[in-house]
């Protein structure tokens, strides 16, 4: 979104000694002219109105990811869900799980349960990750959540399998009123 970007620029300016490059166009395009290791962190928060697209929720787009990572590097991403199943934010986790050793999911308890629709942050690594700063972190947060890893990340799936660009749908549209 080049209009944010330039927004941001004005707004909150970086530091002149980062070393940080913005590119401006389709998140998987973009990832894909990138060698492979020239990042340590790629954080995906992109959305079409309110919804992720479906070309930016498969293994086969993260395993786009995890190619351009370094060796330590982490994938983030913003996804959001809830007020039912949890149906979209189960089979993500299973499509992380597949492309990632090490996963984590941070969300507010609310929406965890389905009680409600909101964000759900993925993490994902070839390292471990850091759980119990993480969870530290989290909980001191004015909006606690909770970060959950391992067996029950593994049990919350359901079963769920991974998206594949065959079968990737766009993330659910929020209830109305939501923002």
């Amino acid at each position: 979104d080049g209009p944010l970007v330039e927004f941001v620029r004005r707004e909150l300016p970086p530091d002149r000694t980062w070393r940080l490059k913005v590119r401006t166009g389709d998140a998987r395009e973009v990832l894909a002219r990138a060698p492979g290791g020239a990042f340590d962190l790629v954080v995906v928060d992109v959305f079409a109105g309110a919804r992720t697209p479906a070309h930016l929720t498969s293994v086969e787009f993260l395993q786009e990811v995890a190619r351009a990572l370094d060796d330590g590097g982490l994938w983030a991403a913003n996804i959001t869900d809830g007020a039912g199943s949890l149906a979209f934010a189960r089979a993500q986790v299973a499509t992380a799980r597949a492309v990632f050793p090490h996963t984590a999911l941070i969300t507010e308890p609310a929406v965890l349960r389905g009680r409600r629709f909101g964000n759900l942050i993925l993490l994902g690594s070839a390292r471990e990750l850091p759980i119990a700063e993480l969870t530290t972190a989290i909980g001191r947060d004015p909006f606690p959540g909770r970060v959950e890893h391992g067996p029950p990340l593994e049990r919350f799936t359901g079963g769920a399998r991974p998206v594949t660009d065959a079968t990737a749908a766009d993330s659910p549209a929020p209830p109305d009123g939501t923002f």
